[in-house]
């Protein structure tokens, strides 16, 4: 028992970290005058039906973490008979992810946007992690998502990981298009240069 209270409240620090960061970066965007809701054309590039999940999944997620939060016995048959060793490696992986996060966002600065859409005077960001990967953003975001199923060790979190990840898969296409209508032949140049989530070490 004192082993799962000791990851859980690994899990909440990560958790914690995350919202606190994403605050932060929220609060430049809109201290800076820019949108963080998304527009209608926003909600059409991404489908209204991919739209819809996420904006159900938040509200999901936000009762399954208050439900984890109260220790609810009907989760607890969900657990995953991991070993130690394999969570803290769970562990690591979030930290490592969370400063790509952060790396991530201090590149994009108040270019960043959580919706398919540009703003006003938008340059193409290719500097940080953004030198060598096009989404470093959603590279992070799958750490966390893998990070979050091993340190708690649940099935409910790799429910979640699967389908946030599947989600930002049939994202990225849309995003890239929207990056190639307004950017042309400099971000199809990018993407020669660039892997998507990795570094691509072979140049075409």
């Amino acid at each position: 028992m004192a082993t799962e209270t000791l990851f859980r409240t690994l899990f909440w620090s990560l958790l914690g970290a995350i919202i606190v960061m994403r605050a932060y970066f929220t609060y430049r965007v809109r201290r800076a005058g820019e949108r963080f809701l998304p527009d209608r054309q926003a909600i059409q590039r991404e489908g209204r039906g991919a739209f819809a999940v996420r904006f159900v999944g938040f509200f999901v997620l936000l009762a399954f973490l208050a439900l984890y939060a109260l220790d609810a016995p009907g989760l607890r048959v969900l657990l995953i008979p991991l070993p130690p060793w394999l969570r803290w490696a769970g562990f690591a992986l979030g930290v490592v992810s969370l400063a790509w996060w952060v790396w991530t966002q201090i590149a994009l600065g108040t270019r960043w946007s959580a919706q398919l859409q540009l703003r006003e005077g938008h340059r193409l960001v290719t500097t940080g992690p953004y030198a060598r990967v096009r989404h470093p953003l959603y590279t992070a975001m799958y750490g966390i998502s893998a990070a979050f199923a091993l340190v708690t060790a649940h099935w409910g979190f790799v429910a979640f990981g699967v389908l946030s990840i599947v989600m930002l898969l049939l994202r990225v296409p849309r995003e890239e298009r929207m990056m190639l209508d307004e950017f042309g032949q400099e971000y199809a140049a990018y993407m020669q240069r660039t892997g998507r989530f990795f570094p691509k070490w072979r140049h075409d």
